[in-house]
């Protein structure tokens, strides 16, 4: 079943020829316990079919461990976007509905030379040395979550120290139980500095710097 209509597709091919450079896929799945990974898995098949710019890997999680453990990826359906920046923009679920917005972001970022964040926001990046985590919670139907989600990724990619994730809060109910996710998007800075709603550049770079003095 295809998951986008022929207009959709054919838009979405436009956008991802578009791509500066080659972006990578690397998908992890899981065949017993993740109900969601069949479904997940045939979502970035067909993303990956629009483009020849767009390459897609696919591991098990269980008997790919050293794959898994190279790109620190412990849940699925798990999805790492590799550019020439590196693999720190991630998705865990899938980035189904306003989300969708995301994964298109997130192709075309990893494949730009340079994000548009403020050259303020950068340098301030730039002087990260202690790793970060961003972990940004989402539903399908949250409007604002895309924006907070495109942003954590753009920290990523302007940052070796940051890793940014987009976690589905409904296919993931114990974490989202473990970090009282009680609204979308609630944004998460190495387990120390909670947000709740989209935050502006300013905003989220003080969570980072906050949770490193935390």
């Amino acid at each position: 079943m295809a998951f986008m209509d022929q207009q959709t597709s054919d838009e979405v091919k436009k956008r991802l020829e578009a791509l500066e450079t080659e972006v990578k896929i690397v998908f992890f799945k899981e065949n017993i316990m993740c109900q969601t990974c069949g479904p997940a898995e045939d979502f970035y098949k067909e993303v990956a079919s629009l483009s020849s710019k767009v390459k897609l890997e696919v591991y098990n999680q269980i008997t790919d461990v050293e794959k898994a453990s190279a790109y620190g990826v412990s849940l699925t359906p798990a999805a790492v976007i590799e550019g020439p920046k590196g693999s720190r923009v991630r998705f865990y679920g899938i980035p189904a509905g306003y989300e969708f917005v995301s994964l298109l972001e997130a192709l075309k970022n990893s494949a730009a030379p340079a994000t548009d964040l403020n050259p303020d926001t950068v340098a301030a990046l730039g002087a990260v040395t202690a790793p970060v985590n961003i972990k940004v919670f989402v539903t399908p139907t949250c409007p604002y979550c895309p924006s907070a989600v495109v942003l954590a990724h753009k920290f990523a990619l302007s940052s070796p120290q940051v890793t940014a994730e987009m976690i589905e809060a409904t296919e993931f109910p114990d974490l989202s139980d473990k970090y009282q996710v009680e609204g979308v998007p609630k944004i998460v800075v190495n387990d120390k500095v909670h947000l709740v709603g989209a935050q502006p550049e300013q905003a989220m770079l003080k969570a980072v710097q906050d949770s490193l003095t935390a």
